[in-house]
């Protein structure tokens, strides 16, 4: 039977690994949060932000989508942001995007997918995703798209979400304040484990 006693027998045995190390792990920030950084990533299982920094509980504050994709227009999106950056005051954003990604993949094939002919939020994400992509993948649809292509794509989409996350409105407050915010786009290898940072942009160069 499908139960999700595994998944809590896994959280007990985790948290009382965390307390015989450190007795006081929890209590730490039982009271408030202070991320030092905002990680805005894509939703594949395989991409865990916490896990493949090695950050522990309260470091980083995330928000995760399909294709790693900033959208003004996304309510969801924008309040995280707001909250990280006003409320929480994080000096770092990391947007990151991965080598496979499927969503990539997914706005490559879409006029030969199913998806395409749907009516649903999926489709119009994938959609989206497409258009801001734009002539960049025009053109260049093959029904199984060799990996070279995919990750020339996966880093091209990194690359256009992080300009579009530098002109959005609480980070140039923030840079027009003069308060510390540097901000990082990267792209992540399945096959190695290893981050590499295709981007970056600190307070100093805003000015």
């Amino acid at each position: 039977m499908n139960t999700l006693k595994p998944l809590l027998a896994r959280n007990r045995s985790w948290a009382l690994l965390k307390l015989n190390s450190d007795p006081h792990y929890f209590e730490q920030h039982l009271h408030q949060q202070q991320p030092h950084s905002l990680w805005i990533g894509c939703s594949d299982s395989r991409v865990p932000a916490e896990v493949l920094t090695g950050s522990h509980p309260g470091e980083l504050f995330v928000h995760r989508n399909i294709a790693n994709m900033v959208d003004p227009a996304d309510d969801n999106f924008m309040s995280v942001l707001q909250y990280a950056l006003h409320y929480l005051k994080v000096h770092r954003i990391v947007l990151c995007g991965h080598y496979g990604c499927g969503g990539v993949q997914a706005a490559l094939q879409l006029p030969q997918m199913a998806l395409a002919d749907e009516s649903s939020a999926l489709s119009r994400r994938i959609g989206q995703l497409r258009d801001v992509l734009g002539h960049k993948i025009e053109g260049a649809a093959p029904k199984t798209p060799d990996p070279e292509t995919l990750n020339h794509l996966v880093e091209t989409n990194v690359i256009t979400q992080f300009s579009r996350l530098v002109q959005t409105q609480p980070v140039l407050d923030v840079w027009r304040s003069q308060r510390e915010l540097n901000i990082y786009g990267c792209v992540y290898e399945l096959a190695t484990g290893h981050l590499k940072t295709l981007i970056e942009k600190t307070a100093e160069e805003a000015v």
